[in-house]
């Protein structure tokens, strides 16, 4: 069965952007963390609480989610603002990626 109200709901979300996008003048993008076998729980979450200024709740529910996703988005914004932290964390050895929404 096909989901008409979902289809109405992407349609309308990617109006809301392309209007924030003719307002603010900048497109929305964002921050990626992807899942690898190389880093420890301990090490992803001080990463985000310094570069993303996560609380550890928050840095540890992101933790588990990449864990079990594969993946999460932990920050969005403008590029200019998330490209800083990607470089601070792949530098830290995670990756991370920018993404257009």
């Amino acid at each position: 069965m096909i989901d008409i109200f979902k289809h109405q709901t992407k349609t309308h979300e990617e109006t809301e952007s392309d209007i924030l996008t003719s307002i603010t003048g900048f497109e929305e993008y964002e921050l990626v963390l992807y899942n690898d076998d190389v880093n420890t729980f301990e090490h992803v979450i001080n990463c985000l609480v310094k570069y993303c200024q996560h609380d550890v709740c928050q840095a540890e529910q992101c933790a588990w989610i990449v864990h079990t996703k594969g993946k999460c988005i932990i920050k969005s914004g403008e590029y200019s603002l998330l490209e800083p932290i990607c470089t601070a964390l792949s530098d830290q050895g995670l990756s991370a990626q920018i993404e257009l929404v």
